[in-house]
């Protein structure tokens, strides 16, 4: 009989890979997945020992879709002092002690102005990914990196057309040609920019990449500056709409926020495990390894599946139900180990400061009855719209 592993496929996937998931946690922790090209690894304690053991395990995977589609080598899929290299010349603006110091001033005014222009809507509704959560993101994090010259729609139009190759474990033509373009008009815009800074460095992330530490060539840097525009304007944003879908479907819950509003890093911290926004860590085995029973073979690609982890049932009771009341407990939505997302404090407070402000202006938000709300994705999840009236 044919293992259940091999008969899953991406659409599958794409569509809800939790109960997948949880066959796969249940039956077979680790297991090869032919449509994604990879070994997945679900259950919680096995994925934090995939991803802290570098010598197992490493960051660099031949022919990796992020290598193949933004450049070469970026901070995810390199190992040891040069990925400690790259993470020093993000520290300045992410550690969250800094981040803390600049985070208000820097979002609060961007949400307000995303906001007003919400409630000068006369039909009072919208799809708060694409009008609220999303632009906020992008532009929000395009200030920090030296971006802020770039439009919310440019920026989206960015991080949208990468994550199409970053996906493409399954190395198909058409979601590599969009990532392909979008990454040609990216280098060509940046490129000039770089340059200056090279010569010219200011405060923003972009010039401590190149030049924190040690002078850094652009083609060093660009392959990593793509994954945090990916990244990092993707996951608070979709982080943020999932966590509001989970309130919206709660009216209990979202009453407990308004009343008490210094539960928002619960909501935030409980959005994140329930859906989470960036799905895997991938890595390759340095050797033959017995995971969880299982032997992935030296060279095997490895999909560390954090958002499985995220829904362990041996971790988290009802892992299924969003519940911002259930016991402060860590979860893997960032990472394990030396590749734990570096700008995890500036996303956490991101979403939280978009999500209170809208509750905050908006007491009788509540989901449009006419659409109904549809998650898409594996490796990046999230709602494809969020339509809301008020």
């Amino acid at each position: 009989m044919t293992p259940f592993a091999e008969t899953i496929t991406v659409e599958q996937l794409d569509e809800d890979p939790y109960p997948l998931y949880a066959r796969l946690r249940r039956d077979e922790p680790v297991a090869w997945v032919p449509a994604v090209n990879l070994w997945l690894v679900t259950r919680a304690d096995d994925v934090e020992y995939v991803t802290t053991h570098p010598e197992l395990f490493r960051a660099r995977v031949d022919g990796s879709p992020l290598d193949r589609s933004f450049g070469g080598p970026t901070i995810l899929t390199v190992d040891g002092e040069q990925h400690l290299d790259l993470r020093r010349s993000l520290d300045a603006k992410y550690k969250p002690r800094e981040v803390a110091s600049y985070i208000d001033g820097l979002v609060r005014p961007i949400a307000q102005s995303a906001l007003d222009a919400l409630l000068a809507r006369p039909e009072r509704r919208a799809d708060l990914m694409a009008a609220y959560f999303e632009p906020i993101s992008v532009l929000s994090l395009g200030a920090v990196l030296g971006l802020g010259h770039l439009s919310a729609d440019r920026l989206q139009e960015w991080f949208h057309g990468l994550a199409m190759g970053a996906i493409n474990f399954e190395n198909d033509p058409v979601k590599q040609q969009i990532n392909d373009e979008t990454a040609t008009r990216i280098d060509e815009e940046l490129r000039p920019l770089m340059e200056r800074l090279q010569r010219e460095p200011d405060g923003s992330t972009i010039a401590s990449m190149l030049t924190v530490g040690r002078l850094r060539a652009i083609e060093e840097v660009l392959p990593s500056l793509k994954v945090i525009i990916l990244g990092g304007m993707q996951e608070p944003g979709h982080g943020a709409g999932s966590c509001l879908f989970g309130l919206l479907s709660d009216p209990d819950q979202l009453s407990l926020v308004r009343a008490e509003p210094e539960r928002w890093d619960d909501a935030v911290h409980e959005g994140l495990r329930w859906v989470a926004p960036i799905g895997t860590q991938t890595r390759q085995a340095t050797e033959d390894v017995a995971v969880c029973g299982t032997t992935i073979p030296e060279g095997g690609a490895v999909g560390a599946v954090v958002a499985s982890a995220c829904r362990d049932e041996r971790e988290f009771d009802e892992p299924d139900r969003f519940d911002i009341r259930r016991p402060r407990k860590a979860n893997a939505a960032f990472g394990y180990g030396p590749h734990f997302c570096a700008g995890h404090a500036f996303a956490r407070d991101q979403e939280r400061i978009a999500l209170e402000m809208l509750v905050s202006a908006m007491p009788d938000l509540a989901l449009d009855p006419e659409y109904k709300v549809t998650m898409r994705g594996w490796e990046f999840r999230a709602p494809a719209e969020l339509r809301v009236t008020w």
